[in-house]
């Protein structure tokens, strides 16, 4: 079975982020596999482990990005693929991401693709959905259990608090939610034979793309931290007093009814 992963290098989003000019400082901010795409990762090791086959890893990005491809080596996955666009397009959104992923899964050999449900920095939760329609290949968002019988995949995908079950056929893309595995640690053994696991790097000239093929379709007007949350307030007195100076709070300072 071959299983490819979709993963992202994100901030670590518990370190402090500095904001200049609307952009995020890069340096000296921590960068990790983002949290989702772990599920992934873990999965596709769990899978292959049970039924055989290969875990590919694949970003897009730039060079940095080995490090967090390394880390999935380390986990377990088999061979990792870094696309660079980062001399190529100065702009890039998820219509980018999803379109050169897809350019280059097209004429693979491929059963399963699993991407995180959302990147923990930018929260859209596109690129997995539009690779799956760019390869014309089902798929199915926010699951929490899968197994696989032959050519049917059963899943079971978180909804709003509850869960749906759903019946799939192979080749099929899903995305990863918290819930649907325990990520692993690299062991030191692991770490170790990530150093000769095969990683590749290619370039959208490897791909026959061009920065017009892969052009943002979205841009981006300001990036800016959440204002800071006030002090609330706690109401004393009797009952019927704390209810009276609530419903005065929510009228006149909330100004929500």
């Amino acid at each position: 079975m071959n299983i490819y992963v979709l993963l992202k290098r994100t901030f670590d989003t518990e370190e402090k982020i500095t904001l200049s000019n609307g952009q995020i400082e890069e340096e000296g901010a921590e960068f990790i596999i983002n949290p989702y795409d772990e599920y992934a990762v873990e999965e596709a090791i769990q899978i292959r482990d049970e039924h055989g086959g290969e875990v590919t890893v694949l970003t897009v990005g730039n060079e940095e990005a080995e490090k967090q491809l390394r880390t999935a080596l380390a986990m377990g996955a088999d061979r990792a693929v870094l696309i660079n666009i980062e001399e190529d397009v100065e702009e890039a959104d998820q219509y980018t991401t999803a379109k050169t992923i897809a350019e280059y899964l097209k004429g693979k050999e491929f059963d399963l693709i699993i991407a995180g449900n959302v990147a923990i920095d930018g929260g859209t939760g596109q690129v997995g959905p539009r690779v799956a329609e760019l390869l014309d290949i089902p798929y199915v968002t926010t699951i929490t259990d899968l197994e696989i019988e032959g050519n049917q995949v059963n899943l079971v995908r978180d909804v709003e608090g509850d869960e749906e079950k759903i019946e799939a056929s192979l080749p099929l893309l899903v995305t990863a939610q918290q819930g649907l595995n325990e990520p692993r640690y690299p062991s030191l053994p692991g770490i170790m034979k990530a150093k000769k696991k095969p990683l590749e790097e290619l370039e959208l000239d490897d791909l026959d793309l061009d920065e017009e093929d892969v052009e943002a379709k979205t841009k981006r007007i300001d990036v800016f931290l959440p204002p800071e949350r006030q002090a609330g307030k706690i109401l004393e007195g009797e009952l019927n007093e704390q209810v009276k100076e609530l419903v005065s709070l929510l009228r006149n300072e909330a100004k929500v009814i």
